[in-house]
């Protein structure tokens, strides 16, 4: 048998993934209803109840997310052919999003009286003038960088933190290890799917599915007969990852039923997925350091979900609306000057040194 390609994706399709992904700790504020400038404040970008978003806000979290972005994937991220506009688009959507929920979660904040005491107060001017310090005059400018815009937007920041660990504060959820527990596995994938440059997926005919799983048949023979499985994996597998560890409820359903019935070194039969056939050897059926890990996953999740509920039901009710024509002229700076990406750097390392960044 032909060794077969590895299926690569691309930087922009990974960044696209990404900014799909939900945030951590909050709930969706809703959709915007779209209404003309009449009554909007100059740069008022939205507005959530009584809570505002100035267009300084948006262009240094916008900035920030765009910069962090590029210094992974580098700065062609946004000329990729046919997709440049909507990574912008969608980036653009993440951060109103983000902006949204911050202002939601200052506005709870209020309702259940949580504000910052003097200590964090302090923590708030001090993260601001860092991250004034870390600007260029350039920066400054382009970005509309004040004082006062800074320091607003890290005591909403700090607010918004503070509202959602008093709310989890409490919740301590006792998980079992069984509930919890991780195992590790190898596994050769014979794909039967394509993926296309708009994110879809393109499954192949009947003739060619089954060409593929007598292939992923073949391969398990190899492997029963003694054939080293990462020899098989490289000669063989289109799966980006050749090893895996998880947890129940963390992978397809075919798949983690196979997985989790075999013992170690046990070899699964041929199983099928949405992406194709797959042989799974099966490495350690408890891992310790991720059965813990997955715990403190499975806690922060129940937490999320006691949030989310409060959370939910308090934003719904709040009245929103976005200045369309102020919102649409927003667009990344193409500035090499403007490089700055340490906005929520700078808040952990006041708020929470020690900590992995929140943002």
């Amino acid at each position: 048998m032909k060794k077969r390609k590895k299926n690569l994706r691309t930087a922009a399709l990974l960044l696209t993934a990404m900014l799909l992904l939900p945030l951590t700790g909050c709930a969706d504020a809703g959709t915007m209803d779209i209404v003309l400038t009449t009554g909007f404040h100059k740069n008022e970008v939205f507005r959530l109840a009584d809570a505002s978003c100035s267009l300084a806000e948006v262009m240094i979290y916008l900035t920030t997310e765009q910069n962090r972005y590029e210094a992974v994937y580098g700065e062609d991220i946004w000329n990729t052919a046919g997709e440049a506009e909507e990574l912008e688009a969608r980036l653009k959507e993440n951060v109103l999003a983000r902006l949204s929920q911050i202002k939601a979660m200052t506005l709870l904040a209020g309702r259940r009286g949580v504000a910052l005491d003097e200590q964090e107060e302090a923590l708030v001017q001090q993260a601001a003038a860092a991250f004034l310090e870390s600007l260029s005059d350039t920066e400054k400018k382009s970005l509309g960088a004040t004082r006062e815009a800074v320091e607003g937007m890290y005591r909403d920041y700090a607010l918004a933190d503070k509202v959602y660990r008093e709310i989890i504060g409490d919740i301590n959820p006792e998980i079992s290890d069984d509930e919890a527990r991780t195992i590790t596995v190898q596994h050769i994938l014979i794909r039967t799917v394509t993926h296309n440059a708009d994110g879809s997926t393109s499954s192949f005919s009947e003739e060619e599915k089954a060409r593929c799983y007598q292939e992923a048949l073949a391969v398990r023979e190899e492997a029963l007969s003694g054939e080293a499985f990462e020899s098989l994996i490289e000669k063989y597998s289109d799966a980006g990852e050749s090893t895996l560890s998880f947890g129940k409820g963390e992978t397809e359903a075919a798949f983690e039923e196979a997985a989790f019935n075999l013992g170690t070194d046990e070899i699964s039969g041929v199983v099928e997925t949405s992406e194709g056939y797959e042989i799974i050897k099966c490495v350690s059926t408890f891992n310790r350091e991720e059965t813990d890990r997955n715990k403190e996953k499975i806690a922060e999740k129940r937490r999320d979900e006691v949030f989310g509920q409060e959370y939910d039901a308090f934003v719904d009710s709040l009245p929103r609306n976005l200045n369309e024509p102020l919102w649409e002229s927003v667009a990344l700076i193409r500035d090499e000057e403007v490089d700055t990406d340490s906005f929520f750097t700078v808040y952990q390392e006041y708020f929470h040194p020690g900590e992995q960044e929140a943002a």
